[in-house]
């Protein structure tokens, strides 16, 4: 491979590659059922993902998150731990965000199955699964990268490699050496993907893309974000250059200098440093979201939202804490330079005073927006907010090694739009959710899904946004504030059943404490929005 150019190996299947296209373009959705389409990087859904250090948060904890935007699943459930027989295998799926329940096998597509460990920890088994038992977390960002790398031979998506590393791995080291192998002898088979990986101690930046048509293996990098820094990925690829021989913050594959020569998109000889995001993206490797948040975190560095990069992570010119996080995933910009609505006013009856319409809101739609502007012209760009109204769900993870792991991983969880909806507290020990968690919201109206509660009340609330918002936020600050009260209380109960003995029976008493608990705040979260929703429909019922 190194002895001539791929970009003549492109010439040569110029012809096959029409041929498969048009073969492509013959297979039924059923055949293919989650196939990612090409250019979804480009699509203005997707997620974000903010990191922190544990020296950069206000408690000592490391965090990582997630907004999972899109049309994925919302429903949730925990999967236990396990053992497994010697021989036993595990099953690799595609399509598991996209199932209507956990026990709906409906449009999964079995890729293949691999030797499965003796025992698996038990992890909260989101659409992208997120924590374990062990205080293992992740967040996830959809990254894009060249089309050229995609190879749907590969045997994982990326859900799949984030399912095995909670039910294999206690670390984020272990967990990235796992990926790497697990995808080096069986193939990477889905777009490019960014997992933000979290244990107690540190966090990890790591990007993924396949490795060409050619070869079903990957290409990839990760880089510890310093312990007091605060990083961002928000669908695009952000690695910068890589110091391999400092282990402690850079990893990468074997072939992550050669893919890039072979291809044609780094020269050595150039003299140009290799930078990770230039060889596989190509694109400018910052958009709004990852400039609004390193620069309201630290202000202190002038940064340019004209630059061709930002710096890959920045100290905090004050400490974060998790509310600092909880308040970033409901930005909308407001009162901002990208404030979309901030044009967008009227004239009211008797009133000589333009204020903002009620109608206006962040999450609006286009044609809403386009007609507002088109009567009081304004605002002619959009910018990608980090709460939508398109967010299936979001977590806020911390992992705190001063508390034992059931009660020192917290995943702080929301279904819907983040910028309405409170978060529910649910612990690394917690063993089973509601049984309305396990239903999903995107296939149809169901009032068993504890999803369509937050959701019903959201977009009631969008009819009159300057009407009902003070009713949301209210509510959004009401569980925030209760929360955050309890939590010294839960924690200390939890120590005390833990310290009785330490037996299983003693840990067995903090998970059924702790899975009380995150049941009973879940159950009165979804009776306060069941109660919203009545009263949108109430108030705004003649439709005004």
């Amino acid at each position: 491979m190194k002895n001539f150019s791929l970009k003549k190996v492109w010439g040569r299947l110029a012809i096959v590659t029409v041929l498969l296209f048009i073969s492509g373009l013959l297979l039924t959705s059923a055949q293919r059922p989650q196939e990612k389409p090409q250019g979804l990087e480009e699509r203005e859904e997707n997620c974000t993902s903010i990191m922190v250090g544990r020296l950069a948060s206000t408690d000592g904890s490391v965090m990582t998150a997630h907004s999972c935007d899109g049309n994925y699943r919302t429903w949730l459930n925990i999967v236990p731990n396990k053992k497994h027989p010697k021989g036993s295998k595990t099953k690799i799926y595609h399509g598991r965000m996209h199932n209507e329940t956990s026990w709906d096998l409906r449009g999964l597509l079995l890729k293949g199955e691999i030797p499965q460990v003796n025992e698996t920890y038990a992890f909260l088994n989101t659409a992208y699964p997120c924590m374990n038992e062990k205080q293992l977390a992740i967040g996830e960002t959809t990254i894009g990268g060249r089309r050229e790398l995609y190879n749907a031979e590969g045997l994982f998506v990326i859900e799949e490699i984030e399912r095995l590393i909670l039910e294999r791995c206690t670390n984020a080291r272990d967990a990235i050496r796992l990926a790497g192998e697990l995808v080096k002898e069986y193939g990477y088979g889905d777009r490019g993907e960014c997992i933000t990986i979290a244990d107690p101690k540190e966090v990890w930046h790591f990007e993924i893309f396949g490795a060409g048509p050619l070869e079903k293996g990957a290409v990839w990098a990760a880089v510890r974000i310093p312990d007091d820094h605060v990083g961002v990925s928000a669908n695009i690829p952000r690695i910068a250059e890589l110091d391999l021989d400092n282990p402690d913050y850079f990893m990468a594959s074997d072939n992550v200098y050669s893919v890039a020569e072979e291809m044609e998109w780094w020269d050595p000889d150039s003299g140009e440093p290799f930078k990770f995001w230039k060889a596989y993206s190509g694109r400018k490797p910052f958009s709004t979201r990852e400039y609004y948040i390193l620069s309201a975190l630290a202000p202190s560095l002038n940064l340019d939202k004209e630059a061709e990069e930002l710096p890959f992570s920045v100290k905090p010119d004050k400490k974060v804490s998790v509310r600092d996080v909880m308040k970033f995933y409901r930005e909308t910009y407001e009162g901002t330079e990208q404030d979309m609505t901030k044009n967008l006013l009227v004239k009211p009856r008797r009133s000589d005073k333009k204020v903002k319409s009620p109608v206006v809101n962040p999450w609006m739609s286009y044609d809403m927006w386009n007609l507002l502007n088109a009567l009081k012209p304004g605002v002619t760009e959009r910018f990608r907010t980090i709460a939508i109204s398109g967010c299936s769900y979001s977590h806020i993870i911390q992992c705190r090694d001063w508390l034992p792991d059931p009660v020192g991983g917290i995943a702080w969880f929301s279904f819907d739009n983040p910028g309405q909806s409170p978060r529910i507290p649910i612990f690394s020990g917690v063993t089973e959710l509601l049984p309305s968690f396990e239903i999903c919201a995107q296939h149809r109206f169901r009032m068993d899904s504890a999803c369509w509660a937050f959701r019903r009340a959201n977009r009631l609330a969008t009819v009159r946004w300057g009407v009902a918002r003070k009713f949301i936020e209210e509510a959004v600050k009401e569980f925030e504030e209760r929360a955050f009260t309890d939590l010294p209380g839960i924690e200390k109960k939890a120590l005390e059943l833990y310290k009785k003995g330490g037996s299983e029976k003693d840990l067995e008493k903090v998970r059924e404490y702790l899975t009380k608990y995150t049941n009973d705040f879940a159950r009165a979260a979804i009776h306060k929005y069941l109660e919203l929703g009545d009263k949108f429909w109430g108030m705004f019922a003649r439709g005004f």
